[in-house]
């Protein structure tokens, strides 16, 4: 009798501390990412230094878990160095698979260590089996993070259609569905997302408040949200903040304040073939990684056990306590 699939939950780590806690939940694989730009979380106080990266690798694998080296932003003219540095590092220390964006940097890490695991992130925004494939043929990649832009049939033709294991997200952060590809931010505030791992750097972020006790976030120079004493406050984003027009007052133009939660859609995805299923969140607390982390856990194994597992209800996690499917259920979402 053969045994049931069980995908791989793949959780986030911000910190050692938090991959740490990762392990301890019940990840099968952590993802993490060097200090500096070269991954797409690039925030003061996260990431890690080599010698806490390669402690770290030591840590999960120990206990049975992959490290997983995200290097998953765009080198800028004259500073590729920085990013093949951060990859040859990562090969040193032995890392499970390492996670590129760029397609230079695929090339150079296929190149250079032919026998290191690749994985392609969300970042690169590949969507279609010929974009796949391409990667696939002469980079020899692993496994493709798919944007969050599909449907479950549609992640079905894909993976029909492809060489390499497919990872879906399933909690956390929607995202824009011009994944990988998001210049909102530095329009704003002259620091990109893809090339500098920072989206609403910190500095940039300012809260007025009137004298109503009412608050406006700014980001740079733009008002992007206003709310009442009342109200929590969104996160400083462009893309989920509210916005006046001739036509509407305080709309959310390009995404509403919700969270991705997949949890029902679990059984669905695995007959689709992902083989693994994505937790984001690398800047969040670690009592954060730890619910969600143990709440996936339990219910993928239930799963595959054939059980019908007890949801955990997520919704105090999620942001603005709201959560949908997103794009994988239909495309009416906003």
């Amino acid at each position: 009798m053969t045994e049931p699939f069980k995908p791989e939950l793949v959780c986030p780590a911000g910190t050692p501390a938090s991959l740490r806690t990762a392990v301890d939940a019940g990840a099968d694989a952590i993802y993490c990412g060097f200090q500096g730009p070269t991954n797409a979380r690039n925030f003061p106080g996260l990431n890690f230094t080599p010698e806490e990266m390669e402690q770290s690798a030591r840590y999960a694998q120990d206990h049975g878990a992959k490290i997983l080296a995200a290097i998953n932003s765009f080198p800028t003219a004259g500073r590729t160095d920085i990013w093949k540095s951060a990859i040859d590092d990562a090969v040193r220390i032995g890392v499970d698979a390492i996670i590129v964006a760029d397609i230079g940097m695929a090339r150079y890490l296929h190149r250079d260590h032919p026998d290191q695991r690749i994985h392609l992130s969300v970042q690169a925004g590949a969507s279609s089996p010929e974009a796949i494939n391409y990667y696939c043929k002469h980079f020899d990649v692993k496994r493709v993070v798919l944007p969050r832009i599909l449907t479950v049939a549609e992640i079905k033709q894909v993976h029909d259609a492809i060489p390499c294991e497919i990872e879906a997200f399933v909690f956390g952060n929607i995202g824009m569905m011009a994944e990988g590809r998001c210049a909102l931010s530095s329009y704003a505030t002259g620091i990109s997302t893809n090339l500098d791992g920072a989206c609403s750097a910190a500095h940039c972020v300012h809260y007025n408040e009137d004298e109503q006790g009412n608050m406006t976030t700014r980001l740079g120079e733009f008002a992007i949200d206003r709310y009442s004493r009342n109200e929590s406050a969104g996160y400083p984003v462009i893309c989920k903040g509210r916005y006046n027009s001739e036509h509407k007052t305080e709309y959310y133009a390009f995404e509403e304040p919700v969270s991705l939660n997949l949890t029902r859609l679990l059984p669905d995805l695995i007959k689709a073939g992902v083989t693994a299923l994505k937790i984001e969140g690398r800047q969040r607390s670690r009592a954060y990684i730890r619910n969600v982390v143990s709440a996936f856990r339990q219910t993928v194994d239930a799963y595959a056990a054939g059980e019908d597992p007890d949801i955990t209800d997520l919704l105090a996690l999620t942001e603005g306590h709201r959560q949908n499917e997103g794009a994988f259920r239909s495309k009416t979402w906003k």
